[in-house]
Formats: C-alpha cells, structure tokens, sequence
C-alpha cells in the first residue's frame, strides 16, 4: 500500500516533470521563433540601412559633381575676363601710342608756328591731357567695377558652398536622428522583451539554467553587432567630414591662387600705367622746357629791337605830350593794352632782375615758409572759422606783445576784435638774433599777417575782419589775387555788413547825414596806381589826403614794415573819405580812395577795373625819362577822357595843367603837406568836373575776376534774402510789419496785457476771474496760429541779412525770429497743428534759433516793442542749445546802463559780439550771445560758455510819459538776477545820470539779496577825459562809494531791508570793480579810428571779469531756464522779492531731500542690524546692559561713512554753490537724526531687558513643564518598547499620557483669556464718568469717523461772558448756537488738527505698550482714556479758544480712538496668546513630542533624540529670525524698486494723489485732506500688501529662502564646532549646549536655559554634530513649507512688519497743513528751517472755507489769491488783511511761504467738479454765487489731472 502510494506520488512527479518539460520545449519554441523574428527585423533593418546610405551617398556625390562644375564654370569665366582685360589694356595701349604719334606731329606743328599758336596749342594740349586722365580714369573704374565684380561672384561662389555645406551637414544630421530613434526603438524593444525574459526565467530559475546561458549570449552577441554597427556608421560620417573638408580645403586653395593671381595682374597694370603716365610727364616736362627757351630767345630779340625804337620815342617826349588828343581813345586804349602785354614781356627780364637784386624772387617755397612761420599751413585747407577766433583762450587776456612768430596772427586777431588799430603793426618786439638766422628768416611783414590771415579765413571770419578794420578807419581789401593761382577774387560779401555816416550840404546849402550799406552807395572814385619802381609811398600820400592823423593805408615808412612782404603785390585796397559837415572837410562828399599795390604794369586785369571805375586817375611814375618803359600807356591815360593827376617822383617840375582834366606835378624835394594841399585840390576840381560814380557791387559785373558771393552758400543766402525783400517790395514801410508779420503785432502785445493783469486778479470771484483772461488768451493764441499759418505758406524759414534799407524802418532779422517764436508759442499753446496737416514742423524752430546762436548769432531774449518775454519760445531754445551741446554751464555776463552810454560797443569790442551799434538803432529790450571757452581754459574757469546778455538803455525817451521807474526797475531787477555778473555802464561822470542809475542798480541787488541770489557787479566809467590821474580817480572812487552807500539806505526803506552801505548787499571792493575807460574815439568822427587806451581798458575789464569768472561755478543751461522764468513771474507781480520762486533751489532742495532719505535710511538700516543683534543676545542672556555710548559706537562705521557721502554731495554736485546754503543745518540734522535712533534704540533694548527679566519666571516654568514632559514620555516610551512595532496602540499610549500631562500643567496655570477692547472701554467709561450720554454708547456699533466730521459745531458750545454786556452776548452766542454757526473755519481746523494729534499719540501708547510680549490689562485702556481727557481739558484752556466740549464730544472721541486701534489690540494680543497660552502652546508641541517617544521606543539613543530635542528648539528662533531679516531685505527693496517708496516725500505724495484719481473713492479724499498722516501710512501698508502678493514666489520666497539657508549653514557651523571644542576638552552634552547657544547668540534667539533640564547623561557628543545635520533638514523644510503670503506679516511683530519700517522712515516728516488749504508742506525733515512750502496749492474750499456771511464754499486758490488786492480775516475775527500780506495774519500764517503762481492746476480743479455733489453735502454748503465753479474747470479730465501731478510734482 504504501509502494503503490509512492509510485502513485512518483508518477505524479515524472507527470508533473514531463510537464514542465513541455512547458520548457514550448517556451524554448517560442523563443526561438521570437528570435527568428528579431533577426529577421534586424537584417530588414540593416539592409534599409544600407540603401538609404547607399542613396544619401549617390546624392552627395551629385552634389559634389554639380559643385565642381560650378566651379569649373567659374574658373573658366574668370579666365575669359581675365583675357578681356589683357585685350583691353593691349587696346589701351595702343590707342596710348596712336595718341603720342600725333602728340608729336602737332608739338613739330607749334614749333614751326609758335607766335601765332602758342596760346591755342597750350589750351589744346590740356584738353587732352584731360581727356587722356579722363580716359585712363575711366579704363581703371571699368577694371575696378570687374574686379568687385568678380568679388562678388566669388563671394556668391562661397555662399553656395556654405549652403551645401549647410545642406550636407543637416542630411547627416537627419541621418543621426533617424538612426538613433532607431537605436532608441531598439533598445525599448530590447528592454520590454528582456523584461518578459526576465519573469520567465524567475519563475523557473532552477529548470532553465542553460536556457540562461544561452539568452545571456545571444544578448552579448548582439551588443556587438550593435557595436560594430555604431562604429560602421562613426567611420561613415568620419570619412564624409573628412571628404568635406579636403573638398573644402581644394575650394580654398583654388580661390586663394586666383585672386593672388587677379592680384598680381592688376598691379602689374597699375605698374605699367604709372610708368607710361611719367613717361608722358617727363616728355610734357620737356616739351615746356623748349617752349620756355624758344620764348627767351624770342624775348631778348623783341627787346633789342624796342630799345631802339625807344630811344627815338625819348627824343620826341615834349612834342608827343602836347599833341596828344582824346580822339579815338577807346581803340587806342585797346592797342596800348595789347603794347602793355608786349611791354610787360619786354621789361620783365630787367624789372624782374631790379626787383630780384632788392627783394629776391617770390616762389611758392618762400610762400609755404611764411604760412608755416605763422602756423597756417593746415589753415590753408582747413579754413579759420569766426568761432576759433572768438572763444575764449589763454591769448584772449593778454595784452603783452608776441614773443614768436606763430603767435602773430593771434595776437593780430584778438587786437583787431577787440578794435585796437595797432593790430596791424604786431611785429616780434624782442627777437634774439642768433649769427645768419636773423638775415635767413628776416622778419614778417605786418602786412603779410593781415593778409595771410585773410586767406586762410572762411566767409564769415572774412567779413568780421573787414567790418573790423573798418571800424578802426583802415583800408579794406578790394581786389585779392591768390598767392599760388594769382586768380583775383572780389570779396563782395565781406563788405556787406559795413555802414558809412557822412555829413554834406543839399541844393540848399543846407546840412543833412546820409548812413548808407558802403556795397551799394554810389559815390566818386580815385584810383591810385604806379608804373615801375617810385621814390615816394604813394600809400603815404593818400593818407594825408584822406587823415593825416591817422594812417589809412599801410606805407614804408609804417612800424614794422619791411622790404620782406610777399603777399600784398596786386592787392587793391579801398577806403573813403566821409566828411562831418564843417569848413575843415577835406571834401565836400564821400570818395573813395582805391590803391593799387605793386607795379600796375604787372597787374593788368587790377589796372584795367580801376581806371575803368575811378572818376580820376593818379599815377605814381619816375618822370617820363628814357627809363620809362611804359610810355603807351601813359599816352592812353592822357587821352583818356577821365582826370588824370601824373605824379613824378624823380621830377620836382610844378605843377601843370594840360587841360581836359590833365595835371603834371613833381614831388622830388617838395614839402609833403603843400603837395597833399595841391593834389587834394586837383581832386576836388576834377570831381566837380567829372559826375562818374563808383559803386562797389559793379566791381562784380567785370569778367576774369572770382565774386565771393558766386559761392553756393552766398548764393543761396542771397536768393533766400531777395525772395524774403521781395515779399517787402513796394510795400509801405509803417505797414510791414503788421502785414507780414501778423504774430508779433497787435495780437502778441494784447496777449502780454493781459498776461501782466493775471497776475493782478479783480472781482469777488478771483478763479473765474483768472479763468477768463486765460480764455482770452488762448483766443489771442488761435488767431496768431491762424494767421501764422497763412503767412508761413508764402514765406520761407531763410534767416540771411535782411537789406539795410529795410532795416531803415525798423525792420530786422530780429523781428523774422520774433515771429517764428511767436507762431512757436501760439502753436504750443492750442496745439493746432494737430488739427491742421502742415508740410512745416513747427518743433523745428526751436532748433533754427539754436543753432544761430551756437553759429554766434545774437538771440532775443526780452521783446523789445512789448517789454515781454516769450517764455515758452525762449524756454525751447534753451532745450534745444542742451540736446545740441549737452548740459554745459555758462557764466552769464550782463550789462545796464544809461542809452546810448556805449553798453553794445563796449561787448562788442570785448568778446567780438555783433550786437547792433549802428547809428540812430539803439538796442530794445534783450539779447543774449554765446562765446565758448577753449579747452585750455576750462581747467581756471568752470563753466563751457560766457553768455553774454545785453540790454536796452535806461532812461530811454521814448518811453517818456510812461512809467519809466517801474520798467527801469523790472529791466534791471531781470538783468541783475540772470546775471552771474552785471556790468554797470555809467557814460562820463554826471552826478544826475549817476543818481538815476545808482538808485534802480541798488534796489536790483538788494532784491537779489532777500531772495538769495549772489551776482557780482562791476562799475565801468566810459568817456572819462583823465584817466591817468591817480587822485582824481581815488576821488571819483570815494564820491561813489558814497553814492552807493546813499542810494542803498533809501533803496533798504522802501524794500523793507536792514542795510547801512552796499557792502552790507552785495560784496564790492570800490578799488577793484571801479573802471574808467577813454573816450572811444581818437578825434572826432566820422573818420576817426578807436582810441587804442580804449581798447586797452578793454582789456583790463577782460581781466578783471576773468578773475571774477574763476571764482564761480556758473549755471547749468537748464536751470537758467528756469531761473528766466522765476524772474520773468516774479517781476509780473508787484512786489518781486515776495513773488520770486528759485526754481533751482527748489530743485535742488528737492535733490537733497532724496538724498538726505538715502542718508538717513543707510543710519536707520544700520541701526536695525545692530538692535537684532543686540536683541539676540538680551534674549539669549549674554547681554544684560546696554547703553548709549555702546550703541553709538557700535554706529561709528555706518555713521562716518555716511558723513564722507554727505561731503562729497556738497562738495562735488553740479549744484553744490546752491547745496552750501544748507549744508550746516543738513550735518546738524544729520547728527540729531543719528542721536535720536540710539535714543530710540537704547530704551527699545532696555524695555527688552526689562522684559526678560519679568518673563523669566515664566520661561523657566514653561522650561521646566517641557523638561517634565520629555523625561516622562521618555519612561513611558522605555516601558512600551516592546510594542513599538504597533503604531496605533503607541499613538494611543501617547496621547492619553499627553492629555494627562498637558491637563495638569494647565490646571496649575492660569488661562489666557480673550478680550474685549470696546467692552472695557464702556465700563471704564461707567465707572469712572457716571454723568457722560451713555446712551450714545449703546445705539450703535458703528462709531463717528470724528476726524473726517465736516463740522464738530454739535460738539461745542460758546464759553460764556461776564461782565455788563455779559448778558447781550449771551444771547447772541446762544442764537449762533442754535444755527450750528459756533464755529469758524480756523476752529475747525484747529479741532481736527487736536483729533489728529491725539490719534497719532495713542498709536505710540499702545506700542509702548508691547502687548505682544507682555499680554494685556484693562489698565492699557484706562490710560488711553485718562490721556484723551486730559488733552480735551488742556485744549478747552487754551487763551484763544472760545468754546468749550459737550461731553458727546469726549464720549465719541473715546470710541472713535478705541476702535481704529481695536485691530491693533487683537492683533497683538493674538500674537502673545499664541506664545504663551498653554493649551494653544502645548497644541503645537505635542507633534513634536510624539516623533521622540516614537524614537526612544524604536531603541534610538539619548544622542539621536537629544540632538533632535536641540532641533525642534531651534525651530521658533529661526522662524523668527527668518521673517524679521526678510521684512528688513524686503523694505530695502522697496526702497529702491518701488517707484512710489523709492524717493522723497513729494514723490510718495504724487503717488498717493494718482492712486485716489484711479480709484475716485471720496471717502479716501477726505480722509487725506483731513488726516494725511492717516492715509499715507495706509497708502504705505497697501503698497507693502500689493508688493509682498505680486512678487511673494520671485521676490520674498526667495529672500525667505536665502535667509533659511544662510541660519542653516550658521547652525551646521556652530554644531561642527561646539562638538570640536568639546570633543578637545572631554566635556559632555552640557558644555556642548554652552559653545553652541553662545555661538548662535548673535544670530538666533536660543539660551542655555532652553536647552537645559533634560537628562543628558548617555549623550554621545562626537555624534552630536551627525545628528543635528540629520535632523535639521527637517526642520527647515517644515518652516519652509509654511511660508505663506497671509502668514507672512501675521509672523511679525508689528514693529518689525515692513510696512512699519517703512512708515518709520518716510513718515517722519513735516506734517504742517496750509492754514488757508490744508496742503500738506513736502519738506522731508520735521521742524525744518525756513518756511513750509508745497509744489501747488488747492482751493480753500477743500479745508471747509466759504465766503463770509455767506454758504458758498471758497473755491480761490492760495497762489492766485496772494498775486490780488483782496483781503480774508484771520481766525474769524473782523480784521481784514490783504492776501498779498498774509504773513500778518498770524504765526500759522507767517511760517508759510505762498508764491503768485499762474498754474492750471487741473487736479484740484478736476476734484472739485467731479465730486462737487459729494463736497457739498460733506460740509453742508453749496458752489453758487461767489464760489461758483468757473466753466473753464469742467474741461480737465481725469486723465489730464494725473499728467499735471508729474508737471508740479
């Protein structure tokens, strides 16, 4: 039984193994077949492989193919055109050849016929050579156009191959990709069938061992095909790159050896051309050479053969004279012109062989030498502009002589610009001889400076000195040959600028002054000329005829001159004779005198325009001996028609008339004055004879001369000034300026009428009264647009000269300009050009007049007809000249006077200006002139220009009958103010014109003084007859030091300023700033030159003012914009010094303000990071003193870093002369701020240790019910270790230990409450003020916003009067009780202010309080309500209050307090019950108990669960910490990034002003109108809130993160190396705990005490620092789950939040409200000096103001109003006081500062009519009558009011 049993299990077995064995063979079938199939995938695989290779090869041989035929194309049509090029240059050649063939044939031509064809052959030769040069440049830009041409098919060539380069590698790519999805697909394949594999095998691993192996071998050997394969295809891509690259490399090859190949051909070519053109110049060389010796042979013939033809012309010299006819003059004249051109050639040899032996050859060398001696050789080229000459250098202030030779022409320029006539006699005064040097380089003719100068000037410098030497009465260049071409040229427009003033008798014998432009005044003509060499100057000659006191024309007998000059030859230089009207006249009208330099045979085209154009001809000869060669044309002159006065200088024959005009006179040995007296006569008759005229501008119509105006840019200035004369011509003069110039006229003067009386306000309605003209204004603007528009169609913007003659009748370039800024201003004030579609831009006016002015031209700053000054125009300007130059600082020079005292002259001759001096054309109103300072000098003078501004006359005529005064006054009150200097220009020594200018100069610089502005002045004396005399100037000096010391004592009465002398106004040293200066003119004019001690006093004036220049800073071109608009709107107003607002100051006040922000939140940061380190350490027990002078020093750093940046903000801004003013009360400022951060620090630290010492007792219970509590979940953990693998009984275990535990705790311990802040405060109230309304108490919740209350008249009631009329008054006080009109305007305020103050004293109690540490006590409230009360009680007493409260009032007040705070209780109070309510406290620690009585049932040592006790410990420091470092970083972040928290205090204002426009919330109007402070924080809080909810994850997670990791590695450290100090001295777990809370004392708040009372016996401290490092991820990975945005500032104390940082710092500022508005004044610093201030006012209605006896709420703004005659009553009372004198109304009244100001204003005013219901019924009055709302206000949009806070913000 039991075998059959065995064999029964037996063959169960062998079934069940027969079965497993099918089982195998099946799987093995399987596999096989699955095998099969991958090798069949695979080999699929593989041979789609191969044929996609196979094909990506085929193409990429293709390609290959394609671009190798490509490049074969290439190749081959390079070498074609390389071939045409050969052809080309063989074709060139040989047309070369051809052309030198016949070059030949015709020079044999020329040399057969030379007399006859010379002319012609020469001019024909240079055609050809140009058509030749033409030809070679046009074969050579041909074979440049091939040779770019083939570049860019080579370039097209290479980009080709890059694309198939481009091309292949993105195939193989491809390629790449393909094969690895198929690698990828394989291997996922692979991995799923070995996964399959795998299962299998595992469940029968024992039975399929060898099936393993063999899997196991299959698989190896297909990862070796698979990397064979892989390196297959490796090798593939290898040999593709490398098959690309050699190809690559061949390409690179091929293209290099063609292009050095095209290379070495084109200059191969370049080679043979250049050696053919010097082959062609060499023969044109030679050519000449023979031509030039044919001509000399020729010449000598011609000349033996004219001397013996002349010796029987001398035989015959009397009988020739005397029969000589004007017959036939003309044809003779044209013969003799032909017999000059064979005399010339004749007598060159031997005049030139005379001259050579006297004066040597003039070549260009010797022409190159004296540029270079100079230092003009690179002016040559690059011409000298006006601008070089006129900017301020080194040489512009000195007056010593030139010590070298490069130093002449500056020393020559600056004398003439500054008109001293001497210029022309600058030599080298003191020149070292040094052995044969002196006789190789002898000195330079003064002339030749002159001259060279001339040449190497551009247009306008060439004007500026012909005008110049007009001025100083010299001859002026005529006629100008070029010393390298000798092309003459004719500097027509060099003359245009020039005026002569002449004084002749009319047909009726009677007197009368012509001034007329010299170009186009016709008067006579002598010509002065000479033939060969002559004995006597004939310049000199001409000068006694024209002065003999002053030398005209330059002679030989001159300083200076010498035998040396080599540019003056053939120069004819012009002058005329103007007489004065008087018997002493030389002539009796203007004649011109023109001098022929040189030899006039010489110089035949100068000598043929003279005796064409002079009304009589002098000629200089010898005598008329054998030596005169020139004997044709003096025969041509005597028949000539026209006068002729011969002088014979080796002759002393008298004088001989020959008739028709002919005069003969000798000069050898004759006495010079009587020949001038004869010559001067011979003159005179042959001009009453002669009636030919000369005009300057015909010189132009003779051909073979250069016309400068020919120039294009003369040319189109002339036809842009034609076609402006022509809109003039025929026009009558009176009516020009209204017809053409529209804007300016009528229209512009009505605009600045009424400008003037907005600023002096009428009516009971001020604003509607102002809204009005402001109407009428824009109106006015529109027409002007309008009418500028019709005329700017037909006129051009062109600003060349105007014609003189139109300037005759008070017309100029000025006016033209006057108009575009007018159609500028008009245009910008009703923007009218969006409407209209104009081809003209008007922004780009502007521009044009910046550029005149840096072009040098003088600008118009005050319109001279109007008195005004366009602002919006002249502040465009000055915008324009930044964006041009950049932000440059100038020094303003200005200049007052008396009229026509010489102020113009005076600058003009100083600095080279061109302010109109002409005759009868006195300045009017202002212009302004830029000079700029050279570089050399900016490192003495800190500034870039001198802006020179000068002014209209004082005392003018023309404004007799008018208020002469007061425009005196505003004229040199504007002067003085813009002027970092004023000249005071005084014309002789008159004591009345002295008196009236002294008086209106020291009222101006007093005014100056009250408003803080410091200009310098100088007195300059002009026409003072003795100079020289010492005493007589001590004298003059001590009478006026008088008069000044006089005029500023009655200037002081009248401006109500405390001044004795007028040192006590301005700093002024008599000895000094005193000059006296000659009269201007030596003689008497018209032909009288500058006296040189003029010029000289000039000079020293120069000097003087560039010592004065170096000690100022100057003034950026910004704020002197700004600074011509304050005294532009001050001087509108009456009184100047109370309406002048310092638009820089207040810039850079408001500069200083941020910086003193940045200032004091550096010492407020600085002083935190000291607190929360000091805090630490209170906390943590190691510090338990602290005291101020620790502190202090512990801020030393921080505080001597921020003094260094306070410095050099003073010391190194672009304002610091501006800064300096404040920089003292700044330090001051600084220091208190520094004092009042420890003080504040020191009792913050204090009350902490004061804390801590009474929460000890509290800490060491709760330490030691924590102790408890871990030693006993410690045994109970011990005791159920045996179960610790049952996770829910332990859980069960544990909490009803804990709940066991915890309930006896708390049961010893008393609980934390909740509170009722207004439950307390009623019963309070009950208890201690039975007779209070406690009704009111109960009727709502909702409790009276007391601060936003539009009246407290329900509140009060008038205190009562005794006395006999006690009971009168009464009766009346309760009458305006029962109306509700108790109160007025100022009680209100003075209410609201007590409320005010009130709430923002009981914020600070109830911080003081600390309720968030300490817990809270009923006691807190009572002292709230105990302080309330006694504030009521101290205000009801004050002298000026006349009402006392209702008890409502203290009732309301009490609630209203205690419920705006009741949140900051709760807040607290949650914050301290959170810390410190067991049941809450024990709550939170359980979790973390658990973990450690899981640990210590698992079996973990005392080390693992000690150090993850220390773990859980540090959990709350650094949470803590955490978030306090984080609020810290978080608000230096705003700081910076937020743009409203990032400035000032007026920048945070400007954003909490946008954001009320955005949101229209009136409630939050009110409550800033009413309580700023209030709402800024609010503002401050919500910004905080906004910010830390858009940038929590990017900004605040990661400052949170940053910190964490930052206490962790901290944490780590200390653990680290309290186990190292331990370890080293064999301590145990408690010396651990010592280290380890000593080094975290700075950073954490932990302490011993702890950490302490836990068993710490079997604690391993060398695995202490493993398991801190363990455990403490944990932890911070718990803190850092729980960063929130809501629980980030619910973390914080309240004074730690951000927000309060923040409101700290900007909050603690001046918090005056305007007494008429409520404006909040936006100084930074509370208690500030100086007044309070605001940008921009608002209307009074907005601070509960109406009319008096009336309810129409006020809608007067206050800087309109101070600018009217109206009055207001201060405090209610019945005394008026005018607005403009609102500083009598009272302290809070006199501590303002309100300037007139004419701003829009569209905020408030916007306000006021979108929410106008709203104020109305707030404040219970309506805007009717009085106050209605003017229309012009309803057109602001909102929009429009927020773009205006950026204006005046």
């Amino acid at each position: 039984m039991e075998r059959e049993k065995q064999e029964a299990q037996m063959k169960m077995l062998m079934d069940k193994v027969e079965e497993l064995n099918r089982e195998r063979e099946e799987l093995l079938a399987k596999h096989e077949e699955e095998k099969e199939k991958i090798k069949m995938k695979m080999e699929e695989e593989r041979n789609n492989h191969d044929a996609e290779k196979k094909r990506r090869e085929e193409e990429f041989e293709k390609k290959m193919e394609k671009e190798q035929t490509v490049r074969d194309e290439l190749y081959q049509r390079l070498k074609e055109e390389r071939d045409e090029i050969k052809k080309q240059k063989k074709d060139l050649q040989a047309k070369h050849e051809e052309e030198k063939e016949k070059i030949k044939m015709k020079m044999e031509e020329e040399r057969n016929n030379h007399d006859a064809e010379k002319k012609r052959r020469e001019e024909e030769f240079e055609k050809r050579r140009g058509k030749e040069q033409k030809a070679w440049d046009e074969s050579y830009q041909r074979l440049k156009e091939e040779r770019d041409e083939i570049k860019r098919e080579n370039e097209g060539i290479k980009r080709e191959k890059e694309d198939l380069h481009v091309k292949h590698e993105e195939g193989i790519e491809k390629m790449k990709k393909m094969m690895e999805e198929e690698r990828q697909n394989h291997d996922t394949e692979k991995r799923k069938r070995e996964e399959e594999f795998r299962k299998s095998e595992e469940k029968y691993k024992t039975q399929l061992e060898k099936l393993e192996t063999k899997l196991q071998d299959e698989k190896q050997r297909r990862e070796e095909e698979d990397e064979k394969r892989k390196e297959k295809e490796q090798n593939i891509r290898d040999q593709c790159d490398e098959q690309i690259k050699r190809e690559k490399e061949r390409i690179e090859r091929e293209k290099d050896v063609l292009q050095a190949k095209y290379k070495i051909e084109i200059e191969n070519m370049k080679t043979q051309m250049e050696e053919e053109r010097q082959n062609h110049d060499s023969e044109k060389r030679r050519r000449e050479e023979e031509i030039r010796k044919n001509e000399e042979q020729y010449k000598r013939k011609i000349e033996q053969e004219k001397w013996e033809k002349n010796k029987l012309i001398e035989q015959q010299k009397q009988d020739e004279l005397k029969r000589v006819k004007p017959a036939n003059y003309e044809e003779d004249r044209r013969k003799d012109m032909e017999n000059m051109k064979i005399c010339c050639s004749q007598t060159a040899s031997s005049l030139l062989k005379d001259e050579t032996e006297k004066l040597g050859p003039r070549t260009n060398e010797q022409l190159e030498e004296l540029y270079d001696r100079l230092d003009l050789k690179e002016r040559c080229q690059a011409k000298m502009k006006t601008a070089d000459i006129l900017q301020i250098t080194k040489s512009s202030f000195q007056s010593q002589e030139p010590q070298e030779e490069n130093e002449l022409v500056n020393s020559f320029l600056q004398k003439l610009i500054n008109m001293d006539y001497r210029a022309r006699y600058t030599v080298i005064k003191h020149r070292k001889k040094e052995g044969n040097k002196d006789s190789a380089n002898p000195d330079i003719h003064p002339m030749d400076v002159q001259m060279a100068v001339f040449h190497c000037a551009d247009g306008l410098l060439k004007q500026l000195m012909v005008t110049k030497l007009s001025q100083c009465q010299y001859s002026l260049p005529l006629l100008v040959p070029d010393p390298f071409t000798q092309q003459i040229e004719f500097p027509l427009w060099t003359f245009r600028q020039i005026n002569k003033s002449w004084k002749k008798k009319d047909s009726n014998n009677e007197i009368i002054s012509q001034t007329q432009a010299i170009y186009k005044a016709e008067t006579p003509m002598v010509a002065f000329f000479r033939f060969g060499s002559v004995s006597s100057s004939k310049s000199q000659l001409i000068n006694g005829l024209i002065n003999e006191k002053h030398d005209t024309f330059f002679h030989r007998n001159c300083s200076g001159n010498s035998r040396t000059r080599l540019l003056m030859d053939g120069v004819v230089e012009i002058a005329w004779y103007c007489p004065s009207g008087k018997k002493t006249d030389a002539f009796d009208d203007c004649v011109a005198f023109c001098n022929l330099h040189g030899d006039a045979g010489t110089n035949e085209k100068q000598y043929e325009i003279l005796t064409s154009m002079a009304s009589v001809n002098v000629l200089f000869l010898p005598d008329f001996g054998q030596k005169n060669h020139y004997k044709g044309l003096v025969r041509s002159l005597f028949k000539s028609p026209k006068p002729l006065i011969c002088l014979l200088t080796d002759s002393d024959c008298d004088k001989t008339e020959l008739g028709n005009g002919k005069f003969i006179i000798g000069l050898l040995d004759k006495n010079q004055s009587d020949v001038s007296n004869q010559i001067r006569e011979m003159i005179r008759v042959s001009l009453t004879e002669q009636k030919i005229t000369f005009k300057l501008e015909d010189v132009a119509k003779h051909t073979g001369i250069r016309v400068d105006e020919e120039d294009p840019e003369c040319r189109r200035g002339k036809e842009a000034a034609l076609q402006i004369m022509g809109l003039l011509r025929g026009k009558d003069p009176s009516t020009v300026k209204e017809t053409n110039l529209p804007c300016q006229g009528k229209l512009w003067h009505d605009w600045c009428k009424i400008n003037k009386k907005l600023h002096h306000l009428e009516g009971e309605n001020l604003e509607e009264d102002k809204s009005t003209k402001l109407k009428n204004m824009r109106e006015i603007r529109e027409k002007q647009v309008t009418k500028g528009l019709n005329q700017l169609q037909t006129e051009q913007k062109n600003l060349e000269n105007i014609s003189e003659q139109i300037s005759r009748t008070s017309f100029g370039l000025e006016h033209i300009l006057r108009e575009f800024g007018q159609i500028y201003e008009s245009w910008s004030s009703v923007k009218k050009n969006k409407k209209d579609n104009l081809q003209f831009d008007f922004c780009s006016l502007p521009s044009l007049a910046a550029e005149m002015m840096i072009s040098g031209f003088p600008m118009e700053l005050m319109d001279g007809d109007a008195a005004h000054i366009p602002l919006s125009w002249v502040t465009a300007v000055l915008d324009e000249l930044v964006k041009r130059l950049g932000e440059q600082k100038v020094f303003v020079l200005s200049i007052l006077g008396i009229q026509s005292s010489g102020k113009s002259t005076m600058l003009n001759a100083m600095f080279g200006l061109q302010f109109a001096v002409s005759a009868g054309r006195c300045t009017r109103g202002a212009f302004m002139q830029m000079v700029k300072i050279s570089e050399e000098m900016k490192t003495e003078l800190k500034f870039d220009y001198i802006l020179v501004v000068d002014t209209e006359g004082l005392r003018a005529p023309e404004l007799a009958g008018r208020s002469t005064t007061h425009h005196d006054n505003e004229m040199a009150t504007f002067v003085v103010g813009l002027g970092n200097m004023t000249l005071i220009n005084i014309f002789g020594e008159n004591p009345s014109e002295m008196k009236d200018i002294l008086q209106i100069v020291v009222q101006a610089f007093m005014r100056m003084k009250k408003v803080r502005l410091t200009p310098s002045c100088m007195f300059v004396h002009q026409n003072v007859s003795d100079i020289t005399a010492g005493e007589k100037n001590m004298e003059g000096r001590r009478r006026l030091q008088e008069k000044l010391d006089d005029m500023t004592k009655l200037a002081a009465k009248e401006e109500v300023c405390d001044a004795e002398g007028f040192s006590d106004v301005i700093e002024f040293d008599v000895q000094k700033d005193v000059k006296y200066f000659a009269q201007l003119w030596e003689g008497s004019p018209p032909m009288a030159p500058p006296n040189p001690n003029y010029c000289e006093n000039i000079q020293e004036l120069k000097q003087t003012i560039r010592t004065h220049a170096s000690k100022s800073d100057g003034i950026m071109l910004t704020h002197l914009r700004d600074r011509i608009q304050d005294l532009c709107e001050a001087l509108l107003n009456e009184q100047f010094v109370f309406s002048f607002k310092n638009s820089l100051e207040i810039v850079t006040y408001k500069k200083l303000e941020t910086e003193y922000s940045k200032w004091t939140w550096s010492l407020r940061s600085a002083m935190l990071d000291i607190e929360k380190k000091l805090h630490n350490k209170i906390e943590n027990d190691v510090v338990h003193d602290v005291e101020e002078a620790d502190l202090q020093t512990e801020l030393n750093a921080k505080s001597e870093e921020v003094k260094k940046i306070m410095s050099d903000f003073f010391e190194k801004d672009r304002d610091a002369a501006v800064l300096n003013q404040w920089k003292g009360s700044f330090e001051i400022k600084i220091k208190q701020l520094q004092e009042n951060i420890v003080r504040e620090t020191n009792r913050k630290l204090n009350g902490v240790l004061q804390k801590r010492h009474m929460k000890k007792k509290m800490d060491a219970e709760r330490t030691h019910h924590e102790n408890t509590l871990f030693e006993k979940s410690k045994e109970l953990a011990l005791h159920f270790k045996q179960q610790a693998n049952d996770e829910n009984f332990m859980k069960t275990q544990f909490d009803s230990f804990w709940k066991q535990q915890t309930a006896e705790i708390i049961r010893d311990t008393p609980l934390v409450k909740d509170i009722d802040i207004l439950g307390d405060v009623k019963k309070i109230l009950i208890q201690n003020f039975e007779s209070l309304p406690l009704d009111r108490m109960k009727e709502s919740s909702e409790h009276k916003d007391m601060i936003g209350l539009p009246s407290y008249s329900e509140y009060v009631k008038l205190k009562k009067s005794s006395g006999r009329t006690a009971a009168f008054k009464n009766v009346y006080k309760g009458a305006k009780e029962r109306i509700r009109l108790v109160l007025s305007e100022e009680d209100e305020v003075q209410i609201r202010s007590l409320i005010t103050d009130i709430a923002e004293h009981t914020d600070k109690m109830i911080q003081s309080f600390n309720i968030a540490t300490m817990g809270y006590n009923n006691s807190c409230v009572q002292q709230l309500v105990d302080y309330i009360k006694a504030r009521i009680t101290q205000h009801e007493e004050g002298p000026k209050v006349k009402y006392v409260f209702k008890r409502e009032f203290f009732v309301d007040l009490v609630l209203f307090i205690c419920y705006r705070t009741n949140k900051t209780f709760t807040d607290q109070y949650e914050m301290f019950r959170e810390a410190n309510d067991p049941v809450l406290y024990f709550k939170r620690k359980s979790q973390e108990y658990y973990r450690i009585f899981q640990k210590y049932c698992k079996g973990a040592s005392s080390t693992a669960v000690f150090g993850e006790f220390v773990c859980n410990k540090l959990k709350e420091p650094i949470q803590q910490t955490v978030y306090k470092q984080t609020a810290r970083d978080l608000a230096d972040e705003m700081r910076t990034n937020c743009e409203s928290l990032n400035g000032n205090r007026s920048n945070l204002e400007k954003h909490i002003l946008r954001r009320l426009a955005e949101e229209k919330d009136f409630d939050a109007y009110i409550t800033y109108i009413n309580n700023p402070r209030e709402h800024f924080k609010n503002f401050i809080r919500d910004e905080v809130s906004q910010y830390i909810t858009e940038r929590f994850e990017e900004s605040v997670r990661l400052k949170m993160e940053n910190s964490i990791k930052q206490l962790e590695q901290k944490i780590t450290n200390a653990a680290r190396e309290s186990t190292k100090q331990t370890v080293e001295t064999n301590g145990d777990a408690h010396l651990w705990l010592c280290h380890f809370t000593l080094q975290l004392s700075n950073v954490l708040v932990l302490s011993l005490n702890d950490l302490t009372g836990v068993n710490q016996d079997d604690v391993d401290v060398s695995f202490l620092e493993d398991v801190i490092m363990k455990e403490l991820p944990s932890i911070i990975s718990d803190i850092h789950s729980k960063f929130r945005t809501e629980t980030f500032p619910v973390k914080l104390e309240h004074t730690d939040r951000p927000a309060e940082l923040l409101i700290n710092h900007l909050c603690d500022c001046c918090w005056v409200q305007c007494p008429f508005c409520a404006a909040i004044c936006t100084n930074t610093i509370e208690d500030h000096p100086g007044d309070h201030s605001v940008p921009f006012h608002r209307n009074n209605g907005l601070n509960g103001w109406s009319y008096r006896g009336t309810t129409n709420l006020s809608i007067e703004i206050c800087t309109s109003a101070v600018a009217s005659d109206r009055s207001f009553h201060p405090n209610s009372s019945d005394d008026k006081v005018l607005w403009k004198e609102y500083r009598k109304g009272g302290p809070k009244f006199a501590s303002w500062s309100i300037t007139p100001d004419r701003s829009e204003l569209p905020y408030w005013k916007w306000f006021v009519c979108e929410f106008q219901e709203d104020l109305e019924k707030h404040f219970g009055k309506t805007y009717q009558g009085c106050g209605k709302i003017p229309d012009e206000w309803r057109k602001y949009s909102r929009e429009e009011a927020i773009e205006s806070l950026d204006k005046y913000i």
